[in-house]
């Protein structure tokens, strides 16, 4: 394990745990980079056939971790791993499998626009409170969330941060198919070995007839901007402040 990043291979099937429980699976910078380093290497690894993404513990992930939030606000660091990670998902060729249990938070949720096939246990969440935090949405989800399940339903997650569950998710178009949580990793290791047996240059063909890869790095690109912009702003800081303080913000004082 490196960085809270759990990687091994069985079967053709590469997975990834995000294993940080004791801070709900919230991601840094330095997993942010182990998880981009995987995704790259998986993609000349010929032992690899299929990547399985999952988190240890209760819940999927809390998302970010806020405490790099606000250390990329006053430039104490940047957002380089983050992208990195955004830009392996985007670009990668090899199928990507999600299991999902609990709470998936922000990117948590966003990064599920990139895989191929979500299983959700049947106690999963899933929510993206960027305007919350008074930030704005990233992954190209501002793209990909209003083109999956339309723009209302995704206006709703995005500007009011309202939480799907599972059931939701799956006939919205979120996910493939909900499953008791007792069943969530072996149902999403059965997907991942089914499709490690399909020929997998037809495989990569199809998924890159299925993907826009260029206008979605692009919306990435505009994502990132604002995204940045915004974390400097009043709003931003009394977002961080008031979770650190347990209140609830009070964007009216800083408008």
């Amino acid at each position: 394990m490196t960085d809270h990043i759990e990687t091994h291979i069985t079967g053709g099937v590469l997975t990834l745990v995000m294993n940080r429980p004791d801070k709900k699976n919230a991601l840094t910078s330095a997993m942010y980079a182990a998880l981009a380093d995987a995704l790259e290497a998986a993609e000349t690894h010929e032992a690899v056939r299929a990547i399985l993404i999952r988190g240890a513990g209760d819940l999927f992930t809390a998302g970010n971790d806020l405490s790099e939030f606000a250390a990329v606000a006053t430039g104490a660091a940047d957002q380089q791993q983050v992208m990195r990670f955004l830009h392996a998902l985007a670009a990668a060729a090899k199928p990507l499998i999600a299991a999902v249990q609990g709470r998936a938070v922000g990117v948590g949720t966003t990064l599920l626009l990139h895989c191929d096939y979500v299983v959700l246990a049947d106690d999963a969440w899933l929510s993206t409170p960027f305007v919350n935090l008074a930030l704005v949405p990233e992954a190209a989800s501002s793209l990909l969330l209003p083109a999956r399940i339309g723009h209302a339903r995704a206006y709703a997650m995005l500007a009011l941060g309202e939480a799907v569950n599972a059931q939701d998710a799956v006939a919205w178009g979120l996910a493939n198919k909900a499953v008791p949580a007792a069943e969530l990793i072996a149902t999403a290791e059965a997907v991942a070995q089914r499709l490690t047996r399909q020929p997998l240059g037809a495989l990569i063909a199809t998924k890159r007839l299925m993907r826009a890869t260029e206008a979605i790095v692009a919306q990435m690109a505009v994502e990132t901007a604002q995204f940045g912009a915004r974390l400097t702003t009043a709003e931003a800081q009394e977002a961080f402040r008031a979770f650190a303080e347990r209140r609830a913000p009070d964007f009216a004082s800083v408008g």
